[in-house]
């Protein structure tokens, strides 16, 4: 009987052994690229991280993961086009849009989170107290993002346009910087540096909530997920795997998150809280996404209307197809 489960094991060893080898011996790709996106406060990819879950997944592949630290949406289209990276672990809808109606093909994978409370405009001590005082004013951030077009959206719904202010291409570090040395009159800004400049005397002047719905992704290089279906699953069943976990040791994995970036877990909570975490997409997603095509024609930020159907990958609905 011992020499039977004795067999038996060494069998499953080396049937074990083969499935490895015989996924090493395919055609995959010796490298992944894949950003790096802690900002606003994507729990999901610090713990990916910090608890190694995608070197182990592609490990066994016998593929080496590369990190790419790259927080600017407009950053990561680029990069795809560029075939420097694979998949973008969280990008606004804003860049993915931006790049699909330049002729940048860019394929969302999976819906990340809603924050709408994640992203707004600050002012200094004694700045502009309404958006309508934004007219004329310098404002700081990052160009052809969620938080432009948020800036856009609150100075439309005023009355104003984009051209009503002074609108300078930052990151969100350096528009934080600006602001606090008054340089500039206001600055776009997500999660913990909203709070940080808070504590430097900065306050909010508006959020994304009332103007629109921030929407965060997984997107990924189309060629790579014709090439590669897979890996790409295998990166989302290690989100998914990543999600679950966040679940049952939720602080744990915001004390993880504080940890990165570099804030008290009281304040890990509240970003958590602010994130609007989410796996899949809903019905109501795909018409927030056509309404975000609509307004970026409207306001000339793109010059020709593209369908969101055309490159939302099926899996990134999961069951709530719409």
């Amino acid at each position: 009987m011992k020499k039977t489960a004795f067999i038996f094991l060494a069998l499953l060893v080396a049937l074990s052994g083969l499935d490895a080898q015989s996924r090493r011996s395919r055609n995959y790709p010796r490298v992944i690229n894949i950003s790096y996106v802690e900002s606003p406060f994507n729990l999901q990819i610090m713990v990916m991280k910090e608890r190694r879950m995608l070197e182990t997944a592609f490990g066994s592949y016998g593929i080496e993961l590369r990190w790419h630290d790259i927080n600017s949406g407009a950053d990561q289209t680029q990069a795809m086009a560029a075939g420097s990276l694979d998949i973008a672990s969280v990008i606004n809808s804003t860049s993915i849009i931006l790049a699909n109606a330049a002729g940048n093909p860019v394929h969302i994978a999976a819906l990340v989170s809603r924050p709408r409370q994640s992203f707004a405009l600050m002012v200094g001590p004694g700045g502009p107290r309404t958006i309508r005082d934004l007219r004329g004013k310098t404002v700081a951030g990052p160009k052809g993002t969620v938080l432009h077009q948020m800036l856009i959206a609150a100075l439309v719904k005023e009355g104003l346009r984009g051209s009503d202010v002074n609108f300078i291409q930052m990151g969100l570090p350096e528009a934080r910087t600006a602001l606090l040395a008054k340089q500039v009159d206001g600055a776009l800004q997500a999660a913990s540096l909203i709070i940080r400049n808070q504590e430097a005397g900065a306050r909010i002047l508006f959020t994304a909530d009332g103007y629109l719905t921030p929407l965060l992704f997984t997107a990924v290089r189309p060629d790579f997920a014709r090439q590669y279906p897979e890996l790409l699953k295998v990166y989302l069943d290690t989100q998914a795997a990543a999600y679950d976990w966040i679940a049952a040791n939720t602080r744990e994995a915001v004390a993880i998150g504080a940890r990165m970036q570099q804030i008290s877990p009281e304040d890990g909570m509240k970003l958590f809280n602010w994130s609007g975490i989410a796996s899949l997409m809903e019905p109501g997603d795909l018409p927030a996404l056509q309404a975000d095509v609509d307004f970026l024609y409207q306001q000339q930020m793109i010059d020709r209307k593209v369908n969101p159907q055309d490159f939302i990958l099926p899996q990134a609905y999961g069951r709530n197809t719409p």
